[in-house]
């Protein structure tokens, strides 16, 4: 008979946790399973042969050269984290219990699905030369020989990773054309007035800005407009959002979204028996904002793990329910988010967007619900703790920049 482990010892069998998705919210939920002691088996699943790493540095540090890769400082044999990494997962059956894979069946007694999100690829663009996407560790490696030999790059998409790369570009030194369907950066995150100043930063860098501009057919060395233009392009990189990455889920059982999402409840856990969700893959309710969230960002996957853990080591989580909270370095600004403003009925300015640093700020019927802070960190900081307190601040005040934020907070 095989030693029993501490668990069954206590008279609570072990059981075995396998999360598949090596990323930060994959990695995350495996060390925050044994910072709560949980001693059962843990298995971590990742599609990529590298070891597990963070994303944040591959638009930067990583893809202008400055580092090599950015893996996870996490001793996973110390800590009896079993890697399973180069292994695809192909599909879930649930009523084994049980994983496909290429190697094999993998059987589990509570899953994690943290698969992440994966890029949406430009129609039509599949298999031409020169066309890129950035997502992985591999990605940033291909891309990397572009900046070093100064390209002409045509970035498609003036979201977040567009702005990020675009700025990497012209760091290397390279021309760097950016072509936005929308009339608009950021269109489909940030509202009109918000985004109009963000416009101008393009310009400042040296790179241009084409708004309005839909592509008609990428070939190798240039894109092609709807409107007829030509814009040469030694290289064409793709940013226009990403989607969770389920697909593997499909007929598993495992209710989805419209989005594609896992639709997890408030522990995140899926509709399956022993089925959890956690980061860019999951949607969650959201009892602050009352609507159900998807957020494609670091920090989530950072935090929610620690709920996942807390719900299969003890069974003792509370709700999930945390303030959006995002990050992006461009054109030599520090932008932060903190929050949601979807169903803001105010938006005020405290400073001039014309000025190096501004931030806007979201109300709801005088409460506090988000916040974007270009170069004000404090205002960030003290505006991030508001929103998660619920705070109903004065608006004269708020709108004051030489006010602090924190003094804004009006009593009872």
């Amino acid at each position: 008979m095989s030693e029993q482990t501490q668990d069954e010892a206590a008279g609570h069998p072990s059981r075995g946790v396998v999360i598949v998705g090596a990323g930060m919210a994959g990695v995350q939920t495996a060390v925050a399973l044994r910072d709560q002691g949980f001693t059962g088996p843990v298995t971590l699943i990742g599609a990529e042969p590298h070891q597990p790493y963070d994303r944040p540095p591959l638009s930067k540090a990583v893809l202008l050269g400055k580092a090599e890769d950015s893996a996870f400082d996490v001793d996973f044999e110390a800590l009896g984290i079993t890697l399973r990494l180069g292994l695809d997962v192909d599909g879930l059956r649930a009523g084994a219990h049980e994983l496909d894979t290429a190697e094999g069946p993998v059987a589990y007694d509570a899953l994690v699905v943290a698969t992440g999100a994966e890029p949406i690829g430009l129609p039509g663009t599949e298999g031409v030369p020169g066309v890129h996407l950035l997502r992985t560790l591999d990605d940033a490696a291909r891309l990397r020989p572009v900046l070093e030999r100064q390209h002409d790059v045509v970035v498609v998409g003036a979201g977040w990773i567009g702005a990020e790369f675009a700025t990497a570009a012209r760091a290397a030194g390279c021309a760097v054309t950016v072509v936005e369907a929308a009339g608009r950066p950021l269109a489909g995150t940030m509202p009109a007035e918000v985004a109009a100043p963000m416009a101008a930063w393009y310009a400042e860098s040296g790179a241009e800005l084409l708004t309005g501009a839909r592509v008609a057919r990428v070939e190798q060395g240039a894109v092609h407009l709807a409107d007829g233009r030509v814009i040469p392009a030694g290289a064409v990189v793709v940013g226009i959002g990403a989607r969770p990455a389920t697909a593997w889920l499909a007929d598993s059982g495992i209710a989805l979204g419209p989005d594609g999402s896992v639709t997890a409840d408030s522990s995140l856990r899926s509709s399956l028996p022993d089925v959890y969700a956690v980061g860019d893959c999951a949607s969650f309710p959201s009892a602050r904002y009352g609507e159900r969230l998807l957020v494609h960002h670091w920090d989530n996957a950072l935090q929610g793990p620690r709920t996942v853990a807390a719900t299969l080591a003890d069974g003792a989580a509370g709700p999930y329910d945390p303030v959006p909270y995002f990050w992006s370095e461009q054109f030599g600004r520090f932008v932060q988010y903190a929050g949601h403003h979807a169903g803001a009925d105010t938006l005020l300015w405290r400073g001039d967007p014309a000025d190096p640093s501004w931030t806007v700020c979201w109300l709801r019927q005088g409460i506090l619900v988000a916040v974007l802070a270009v170069g004000r960190p404090r205002d960030l900081a003290q505006g991030r703790k508001l929103v998660e307190a619920g705070a109903r601040i004065d608006r004269v005040r708020a709108a004051d920049s030489s006010v602090p934020l924190k003094s804004t907070a009006l009593q009872g």
